[in-house]
């Protein structure tokens, strides 16, 4: 706390003495990022994903490149070493510069978080926000994890984005930990079920993993035959043990639809006034499960007892899902876009 109050009174001083300094320091450190997250790109399709002329980029690649922090060739452009040292230098600046520390700040306290992370933009509008917050979440959970830990996690896009910016830490050792799916699959892409992302993460990271073959969704029946097999027992009390969760939230609405449910059971949902679902349960704006589907993995009381629980998510269209879990009150920490924290924000600005 003490440091960002420092370095918000230095930059309110540049912003007294040099009032452009603060602009052309966002615009170039947004550009260095940017193609950062690329790994590679055009100047004409960041000109696009950035709505700046080419000419007023070339300008600011061109400068970037004079001063060694990124690398122009005929493909396109990457950042150097000493760009990307940078960047990691100036992350704690940035976070007072877009003023996401304020915004993760109020989130925490209001919650009782151990921790916010948000990152600058909007997943909704941009595919690179989405690789942004998929490192950040895998830092997040990277700076938790011990040797021999367990971890769940649950299905989506955002997990499997969190998957691919995974990778090892030599200073901690992940041959004897193990990742699981927090639940069975919802039918839907492959490289987007719990089962892929857990069995993805190990690897990265020299981990093992044990999966879960059966569908997220269960009749009566089909669960009490389940849930009597050996192997599936197994399983499900790994995941039901497990120290670590990393779990997406969805739209309610948006979750019915992959889920393919019926229309009976929609309307049920709409009707108990369900906004947001995360790890199968359906939750009302006080963060209140009012709906709770029949599903092998984990359960409420299992959540409530597991000793760390990320959450993640972003969009400006989630903040309404992500407010209510927060209020449902299990989460230690949480890993959002901009958009979706000023919204979760003003939702608590408004109560």
């Amino acid at each position: 706390m003490q440091e960002w109050k420092e370095m918000r009174d230095i930059l309110e001083i540049q912003k007294q003495l040099l009032p452009d300094l603060v602009d052309v320091l966002k615009t170039r450190y947004t550009i260095l990022h940017q193609i950062m997250l690329s790994e590679l790109i055009g100047r004409r399709t960041l000109a696009a994903s950035l709505h700046m002329t080419e000419r007023v980029l070339r300008a600011e690649t061109d400068l970037l490149k004079s001063q060694g922090l990124i690398e122009i060739e005929s493909s396109g452009m990457r950042v150097s070493e000493a760009g990307s040292k940078l960047l990691e230098q100036m992350e704690p600046m940035v976070k007072v510069l877009f003023g996401l520390n304020d915004l993760g700040e109020k989130i925490r306290q209001t919650y009782g978080l151990r921790k916010v992370v948000v990152v600058p933009g909007d997943c909704e509008s941009s595919p690179l926000t989405k690789r942004d917050l998929g490192r950040a979440g895998a830092k997040a959970l990277l700076g938790v994890m011990n040797q021999g830990d367990t971890v769940a996690v649950t299905g989506g896009s955002t997990l499997a984005e969190v998957a691919e910016q995974l990778t090892p830490q030599a200073a901690v050792p992940m041959k004897n930990s193990w990742f699981v799916p927090a639940r069975g699959g919802l039918g839907e892409s492959v490289e987007f079920q719990a089962n892929t992302i857990a069995s993805t993460m190990a690897k990265r990271v020299g981990a093992q993993y044990r999966l879960l073959h059966v569908p997220d969704l269960l009749s009566d029946e089909a669960y009490q035959s389940l849930v009597q097999d050996r192997n599936i027992q197994e399983i499900v009390q790994a995941i039901r043990h497990c120290r670590i969760i990393m779990h997406g939230i969805g739209d309610a609405m948006e979750m019915t639809r992959r889920r393919r449910l019926d229309p009976a059971a929609v309307e049920e949902i709409r009707s108990e006034g369900a906004v947001a679902e995360s790890f199968g349960y359906y939750f009302n704006e006080q963060g209140v499960v009012v709906h709770k589907m029949m599903t092998l993995g984990l359960r409420l009381e299992d959540i409530m007892r597991t000793e760390t629980v990320i959450g993640i998510a972003g969009g400006r269209s989630k903040a309404k899902a992500i407010h209510a879990v927060l209020k449902f009150g299990h989460e230690d920490i949480l890993v959002v876009d901009e958009a979706a924290a000023i919204e979760i924000c003003r939702e608590i600005g408004s109560e």
